[in-house]
């Protein structure tokens, strides 16, 4: 779980004025990034050769390979005053391995670049490597390599993930068949209510910085929002229950958007049940709190990296009664539309009002 101390969210670094902080400038690009990776273990017979050398080397054999890149932006995708440096790391290999998950693959390997500006010293970027680190260690991944630079705007990350999977094992976006049922792992909505807390606590903190607010009623949710986790135990559960998905995507954007993202790839409509959506009961009490509907946060809120997947009726037995497993509609032919049933029994149709790139 997150520690609940305020204080570490509102600060970039320790702020010890009798620690002597390194600036970067001291050790230039490679000693810094032979500093950072010296603890960095190799794990995958397929990483032949990994950092230290101009590219890494990977042997897979005859399995296929996917590959997924995101890139993270201050002041964009997150917020230091209370985002700390190790959860950040961590998050910014999560977000790349859910996308490897979410194709059935085995994620294998990532490289991270980061660009930096100069009011980060040596410090920072260790708390930064060491949620890279963790991540990795958990995970069982490889850190194959990766660059850094400076920068002038703040702090950007870019991670690309590296996985395998077998031949006519992975599942794409576009596989939806009518008729088949539409599954979510985990519940929904928990990251973007942290994101609430968060937030709420930035202003009150501004105002008032000796101000110690108790947040063990949110902890879930801020945790959720700082330290999410990918599902790579759901692809090894969906495998236990000899159970392939049909398509599979993962929330990263809010439910709707990726609802629509299957059903246009794969030219299916569908019905979603709104009292089928999974809610953690720490997000319904915070959306009373903040007076917003908790549907609304579920179908909008994004950040959630659990995995939305449709699966042949024929494999209900299989998952009906699996804790970590929700079916929360079923899918239809295309010309009747995509909708969401509330609990009045209302047909609304479905709009992709999750997160957006490039808004004003």
């Amino acid at each position: 779980m997150v520690v609940l101390q305020i204080a570490s969210y509102f600060c970039i670094m320790i702020e010890d004025k009798n620690q002597q902080l390194t600036q970067l400038s001291d050790l230039g690009e490679f000693a810094l990034i032979e500093h950072l990776t010296k603890n960095l273990k190799i794990k995958h017979k397929s990483t032949v050769k990994g950092i230290g050398d101009d590219a890494a080397v990977l042997n897979f054999n005859k399995k296929k390979i996917v590959v997924t890149t995101d890139l993270l932006i201050e002041g964009v995708h997150f917020d230091l005053s209370y985002m700390p440096l190790k959860h950040l790391g961590y998050k910014a290999v999560i977000v790349n391995l859910s996308d490897v998950y979410a194709m059935n693959a085995t994620a294998t390997q990532v490289t991270v670049s980061v660009a930096v500006s100069n009011r980060f010293p040596l410090e920072a970027l260790e708390d930064l490597y060491a949620g890279i680190e963790t991540a990795a260690n958990i995970y069982n991944i490889d850190v194959i390599g990766g660059d850094t630079t400076s920068s002038t705007t703040g702090l950007l990350i870019s991670v690309t993930a590296i996985g395998e999977v077998e031949s006519d094992e992975e599942v794409y976006r576009n596989g939806a068949k009518p008729n088949d049922l539409l599954v979510v792992s985990g519940d929904l909505g928990a990251a973007y209510m942290g994101l609430q807390v968060l937030e709420r606590e930035k202003e009150v903190y501004k105002v008032n910085p000796n101000n110690q607010p108790d947040l063990e009623a949110y902890s879930y949710i801020i945790e959720r929002q700082l330290k999410p986790e990918a599902r790579k135990d759901v692809i090894e559960l969906l495998k236990q229950l000899k159970v392939k998905p049909t398509s599979m995507i993962d929330i990263s954007d809010g439910l709707s958007s990726e609802i629509i993202h299957l059903c246009k790839q794969s030219k299916v409509g569908c019905d979603l049940y709104e009292n089928k959506i999974p809610l953690d009961p720490q997000v319904i009490s915070s959306c009373e709190e903040f007076n917003i509907d908790s549907t609304t946060v579920a179908l909008n809120g994004g950040e959630d990296y659990e995995l939305l997947f449709t699966v042949s009726q024929e494999d209900f037995p299989n998952i009906k009664a699996n804790p970590s497993l929700s079916i929360i509609g079923f899918i239809k032919e295309e010309k009747e539309g995509m909708h969401l049933v509330t609990r009045a029994d209302t047909r609304i149709p479905l709009k992709a009002q999750g997160w957006k790139n490039f808004n004003d």
